[in-house]
């Protein structure tokens, strides 16, 4: 299926506050992710308490032991949210 995406403000926020080498690790995992958002290598999970309180599935890509991208999935596009460690979730 091909996508198109959408990054929110916030992500941008947040991506540009990680540090260089969390940059060049969201921006190698992007490669993968633009093929294919559920590429096992990407470990992209379900966060059913998000979920449940937007009322939207949301998911996760881990993109180091504590650096993840939330997204969400609208029919053919996929919005990236946020960026940043687990904190996230809360």
């Amino acid at each position: 299926m091909s996508y198109e995406y959408k990054v929110t403000e916030k992500f941008w926020e947040n991506f540009y506050a990680l540090s260089d080498s969390q940059k060049a690790s969201v921006r190698e995992k992007w490669k993968i992710f633009k093929d294919n958002p559920f590429d096992p290598i990407l470990r992209s999970h379900k966060i059913n308490v998000l979920s449940a309180y937007a009322r939207h599935t949301i998911y996760s890509v881990v993109i180091e032991a504590n650096l993840r991208v939330l997204f969400r999935i609208d029919e053919n596009t996929i919005t990236s949210l946020d960026v940043g460690t687990h904190n996230l979730y809360q």
